[in-house]
């Protein structure tokens, strides 16, 4: 058994997580994953969980709209953005038929960081800067950085892309 999973993003940590959250929500599944750039239509760095939310639901629908023409089985959506000085994702799923969301675990940011953001900054632009990195949003993220990589990017979104199956994985309820 197959299936075609279409991520809004071409961000490799976002395209694994999705992964792995797949194969362990549907170990006999085969998954063939596809990345896709996506407009969010919200500022590039979100600064609350509304506008966050709001930049995955609208990711999910243009990669609706953009794959018209390729169905696939699923689509996701996933959006960081800050709210209360934390940075967290929304992750939004669906087939078309059920909808799943979730929201990731919170991760303190340092008051530095925050201050670079309310002036405009992304997240992985400040932590690239801060801590020496280079493209630190399409590795660890923040969080493996801050966690000394105990946690990654990755592996936090695994996490919440699996709660946001849960209506696919116990159909009964949805």
């Amino acid at each position: 058994m197959s299936c075609q999973i279409a991520v809004a993003s071409t961000n490799p940590a976002k395209i694994n997580a999705v992964r792995e959250a797949f194969a362990l929500a549907f170990p006999d599944v085969q998954c063939q994953i596809s990345g896709y750039k996506t407009e969010s239509g919200v500022a590039a760095q979100p600064m609350s969980s509304a506008e966050t939310l709001l930049g995955a639901d609208n990711r999910l629908y243009n990669l609706l709209h953009q794959l018209q023409q390729q169905p696939a089985d699923f689509y996701v959506a996933i959006e960081a953005g800050l709210d209360d000085g934390m940075t967290f994702a929304w992750m939004r799923i669906t087939d078309g038929k059920r909808d799943g969301r979730a929201r990731s675990a919170s991760l303190q940011l340092p008051a530095l960081a925050v201050q670079r953001l309310e002036q405009g900054d992304e997240l992985g632009d400040v932590m690239d800067e801060l801590f020496g990195t280079q493209n630190i949003k399409q590795a660890g993220g923040a969080i493996g950085l801050l966690t000394q990589h105990k946690l990654s990017r990755s592996s936090v979104y695994q996490q919440a892309l699996i709660l946001a199956l849960i209506p696919f994985l116990t159909p009964d309820w949805f």
